[in-house]
């Protein structure tokens, strides 16, 4: 019974302790909400840049309060961000009294990859994907014929969901491996069965990227192809750790047969 922590507490203290937490996260997410709110103005900048490197230097705004909504989603967007780690934590302070020491130890290093790999996914987007689908779909303006010229005039709240939708997009989707690993650990699909339909999973991430992108064809393959490449990395990552797992449990196995 050592094998899992003492902490049998009754459901009045599970639900006590649950609220703790719970007023934790959410005092994290109104502390970083008004740092997010008095610093919006340098985040938008920064969010803003992609738009100016491809030429576009001028947004506008068609209600009155647009640009103040702007203000509250980045700062709402900067509290997502940053107080991430925290609800994670807290999270997980609450679960790990309720988990083996083997379950905490192959939970805990998904648990650290998660803000990793979304950090990664978002730094994709905003360095290579939002600058590329700009680009791509800032080169329709010009003359139209019959002496027309259509102009490109962005609205600051249009912008501001347009990279926020890619950011969240790619951020997510880049913990693709982290889910399958999981589900895997947990015995829900095997490795065979993810390697036998990669080809639904090709289909599967042009049918995700066609939702969680603009509705153009760059957009949606700059999320597809690397929703694909993920796939398959968490198809080697699978096969690494089932094979070390087999390792494992062999050499206990040994060490059971022979005490000596």
């Amino acid at each position: 019974m050592n094998d899992i922590d003492d902490t049998q507490a009754p459901l009045l203290d599970h639900l006590i302790e649950l609220r703790r937490r719970l007023l934790y996260c959410v005092a994290a997410l109104v502390v970083t909400f008004c740092i997010g709110f008095y610093f919006s103005q340098p985040i938008f900048s920064f969010l803003v840049r992609p738009l100016a490197a491809a030429g576009q230097t001028k947004v506008i705004y068609t209600e009155i309060f647009e640009a103040f909504f702007v203000q509250v989603k980045v700062a709402f967007f900067f509290a997502m961000m940053v107080s991430f780690p925290v609800v994670a934590n807290q999270l997980w302070q609450f679960v790990a009294p309720g988990l083996y020491r083997k379950e905490k130890k192959a939970l805990l290093p998904f648990l650290l990859a998660t803000p990793a790999l979304f950090l990664a996914g978002a730094t994709l987007a905003y360095t290579v994907a939002i600058p590329t689908a700009l680009h791509f779909l800032l080169s329709y303006q010009g003359q139209v014929g019959g002496g027309v010229e259509q102009m490109a005039l962005p609205a600051i709240g249009k912008y501001l969901d347009f990279i926020m939708q890619f950011l969240f997009a790619f951020g997510i989707t880049f913990l693709l491996p982290v889910l399958l690993m999981l589900l895997e650990r947990a015995g829900i699909v095997s490795y065979e069965q993810l390697k036998g339909a990669w080809r639904y999973a090709v289909v599967a991430a042009f049918a995700v990227a066609a939702v969680l992108t603009p509705p153009d064809v760059v957009s949606q393959l700059l999320l597809a192809v690397p929703l694909i490449a993920l796939y398959f990395i968490a198809l080697i990552g699978i096969k690494f750790t089932r094979n070390r797992r087999e390792r494992e449990a062999e050499v206990e196995s040994d060490a059971e047969a022979d005490p000596a």
